[in-house]
């Protein structure tokens, strides 16, 4: 795997400023949504003074615009443009934009150059970082996306200062998870810098914890697995909102996903009992109840048919042996994820 260059704080925009000198007069595009073209775009250009023209592509925020019809209106825009194999397009947002721009990027001419500036906590930690790019596809999450890292990654933990509340919230799902995959004592430090807003530190060992597994395990074929605790009935949760015209915040899904897949976990990976609750507790304690009619636990599902991780037609999970060791590729039956569904639904 090729490493992409990351570059932390506001002094990398200097390193930005004088990669993009380099660049002459081929063509620069910034994709933002509308929030981050407001309330980052215009710092980030304060300090790009060696900047020789630029477009900028913009898209509605939210898990709506990770659509294809939109990647096919950014192709066309591009192309409009004048966007060729040797223009550079800079994602300037969340999860969404850096998706959405890695997958534009990567395939407009069968790859053109891009570099990420992630904004949120989500993006910073975790979606910005790994290559994965996608759009959703009739409701099923990155359901067609391709394996392509940025060439540059720029984080700016200023820029979270932009976001509300809820949306840093969302973010603490993945850096939880990165704890209860890999470490306990990073459990347990994330959820006291939480608690103090020290949002810098987490961003920074995520962003090491995380890169050394992708290292290691680009195409995910083995231990890069493990990073999808949560996401299986979490994307579930999350595709059925989205179906129904009701999205929810990634985070917000993820965290119902580990607290259903950690109780899943003391039948089938031997979790503790005393672990599991712990996992509730806090959880359930920054995130709040996710409800829908009972009657709709089949439609939620049926989204599980299309998880990314299941092999022969069968249900592979990534579960909790204990607080800082995942295990993957666990077989779950479908009576086994609806009993974990109904829990969270019944019991939480």
């Amino acid at each position: 795997m090729k490493l992409m260059s990351v570059h932390f704080g506001t002094e990398s925009l200097q390193v930005m400023n004088a990669e993009l000198a380099k660049i002459g007069k081929n063509k620069v595009f910034f994709m933002v949504d509308e929030n981050t073209h407001e309330h980052c775009l215009p710092q980030l250009l304060a300090a790009l003074p060696d900047l020789n023209g630029y477009e900028i592509l913009e898209i509605e925020p939210g898990e709506e615009s990770k659509d294809f019809e939109i990647a096919k209106s950014l192709w066309s825009a591009l192309a409009e443009l004048g966007a060729d194999r040797k223009s550079l397009l800079i994602n300037v947002g969340g999860g969404v934009v850096t998706d959405l721009g890695g997958f534009v990027a990567s395939t407009y001419k069968r790859g053109i150059a891009f570099w990420h500036v992630p904004t949120s906590l989500l993006g910073m930690v975790d979606a910005a970082i790994g290559g994965k790019t996608g759009v959703d596809v009739d409701g099923v999450k990155n359901l067609v996306g391709t394996f392509s890292s940025p060439q540059q990654l720029f984080i700016i933990p200023e820029f979270l200062e932009t976001l509300p509340e809820e949306h840093l919230t969302s973010g603490m799902a993945e850096v939880l998870k990165h704890g209860l995959i890999s470490d306990r004592k990073y459990w347990e430090e994330a959820q006291k810098a939480f608690k103090t807003g020290s949002f810098e530190s987490l961003v920074n060992r995520s962003v090491a914890l995380k890169s050394a597994i992708v290292l290691a395990d680009e195409k995910e074929q083995g231990q890069r697995k493990l990073l999808n605790f949560g996401h299986s009935l979490g994307h579930a949760v999350e595709s059925y909102f989205l179906e129904k015209g009701e999205a929810i915040l990634h985070g917000e899904a993820v965290a119902a996903g580990m607290m259903m897949e950690a109780k899943l976990s003391t039948e089938k990976a031997g979790l503790p009992e005393d672990s599991f609750l712990e996992i509730t507790k806090v959880l359930s304690a920054v995130y709040p109840k996710l409800e829908w009619p009972i009657e709709d636990e089949t439609a939620i599902l049926s989204w599980l048919a299309h998880d990314k991780k299941n092999e022969s037609g069968e249900l592979r999970f990534t579960l909790l042996r204990e607080i800082g060791k995942g295990i993957f590729d666990v077989p779950v039956t479908l009576d086994e994820a609806a009993i974990a569904l109904n829990w969270y639904k019944e019991s939480l």
